[in-house]
């Protein structure tokens, strides 16, 4: 491998750790954002239906329980969010 090679892999890996702490930047404010938004809805008077009660309701059932599996599934079906979002919601839910 030459210099220039090595620069490269080098930047590359420069450039991924650099996005990966805009990322999680990025997760640690959405996180203070829904919470506040969730006292927003409280403050308001605003109450989530009771479908969307039993959903959320079965998503931390199943972290309690430890399927983590089942509870990523049920949290995309419930939000539309992709896998490395609903993987993250459910380790937050688990204190992880």
């Amino acid at each position: 491998m030459d210099i220039v090679e090595i620069l490269l892999v080098l930047g590359l890996f420069a450039g991924i750790a650099s996005v990966q702490s805009r990322l999680s930047g990025m997760d640690k404010r959405l996180v203070r954002i829904e919470r506040r938004l969730a006292l927003v809805a409280d403050r308001l008077g605003l109450d989530e239906s009771d479908e969307e009660r039993a959903q959320r309701e079965r998503v931390e059932a199943l972290v309690r329980e430890g399927k983590q599996v089942a509870a990523i599934k049920a949290y995309r079906e419930m939000t539309g969010a992709d896998l490395k979002e609903a993987k993250d919601a459910v380790d937050r839910m688990a204190g992880l």
